[in-house]
C-alpha cells in the first residue's frame, strides 16, 4: 500500500476494493436482513458473491497497475451478479474503469465518480430521495467535488465516506420510489436501503485500508 496520499494508484485501488470485499463478506447478514425487510432478500448474497468472484483477480493485480485495472475487475464480477443491483454496481465500477490511465489526483477521482453516478442514475432512472443506492452515491460525489483544487485523494474520500453514510441513513425514513422496496410501500419505511449502505461501506473501506497500512 502506497503511503503517498496525493494520487490514487492501482495498488491503492486494489487494497480499497479488497477491504470493501472483506467488509461485505463480514457483514453480509446485515445487508440480507435489510433486503428481506424491504426487498426480496438476495442483495447481500449477490454483492458478496460478486466481490468474492473479483477477489482472485484483484489479488493478482501488480503494484504497477493503474486504478482502472482494479475497478474493471470489480465491474466484470458485478455484471454477472443476480438481481437488479448487481448490474448497477457493475456499471458504476465499469465507468470508474474508464477513468484516467494514470494515478488519480483528487480532482480526477471526483470526475471519475461523477461520470459513474450519472450513468447509474440514467440506467436506473432514479435520483436522490427515492431510497436507492443513489442516495449515498450522490452525496459522496458532492463531497469529492467540494474542494476541486485539493490534490490529495484520501482526504476527499474520507469526506465522501461521511457523506455517503449520512445519505444511507437518510433512506431510513424515505418512501421508496424505485427498486424492490417500492413494491412494499410503507412497510419499507424505517429500513435503511441496503444498496445505499453498501455504497457507504465502499467509501469507508478506503479509510480502513489507511488504518491497516
Amino acid at each position: 500500500m502506497t503511503t503517498d496520499d496525493t494520487r490514487l494508484t492501482g495498488a491503492d485501488a486494489r487494497a480499497w476494493l479488497l477491504a470493501y470485499a472483506d467488509r461485505v463478506r463480514r457483514d453480509v447478514d446485515e445487508l440480507t436482513d435489510l433486503d428481506r425487510r424491504a426487498g426480496d432478500g438476495d442483495f447481500g448474497w449477490n454483492i458478496a458473491t460478486a466481490l468474492d468472484r473479483a477477489r482472485p483477480t484483484l489479488t493478482d493485480i501488480p503494484d504497477t497497475a493503474l486504478p482502472p485495472d482494479a475497478f474493471r475487475a470489480a465491474s466484470d464480477a458485478h455484471l454477472g451478479a443476480g438481481g437488479t443491483s448487481g448490474p448497477l454496481f457493475g456499471l458504476w465500477f465499469g465507468r470508474l474503469a474508464q477513468g484516467p490511465g494514470e494515478p488519480w489526483s483528487g480532482p480526477a477521482l471526483a470526475h471519475a465518480f461523477q461520470s459513474a453516478v450519472q450513468a447509474v442514475c440514467r440506467l436506473g432512472n432514479t435520483d436522490v430521495g427515492q431510497k436507492t443506492m443513489v442516495d449515498a452515491m450522490v452525496p459522496a460525489v458532492k463531497a469529492l467535488e467540494a474542494e476541486p483544487l485539493a490534490p490529495a485523494w484520501r482526504g476527499a474520500v474520507a469526506r465522501a465516506a461521511r457523506a455517503a453514510a449520512d445519505g444511507a441513513e437518510a433512506t431510513r425514513d424515505m418512501l421508496a420510489r424505485r427498486g424492490r422496496a417500492s413494491y412494499v410501500g410503507e412497510h419499507a419505511r424505517g429500513v435503511v436501503d441496503p444498496g445505499a449502505l453498501a455504497v457507504a461501506w465502499f467509501f469507508q473501506a478506503a479509510a480502513d485500508t489507511r488504518a491497516a497500512a
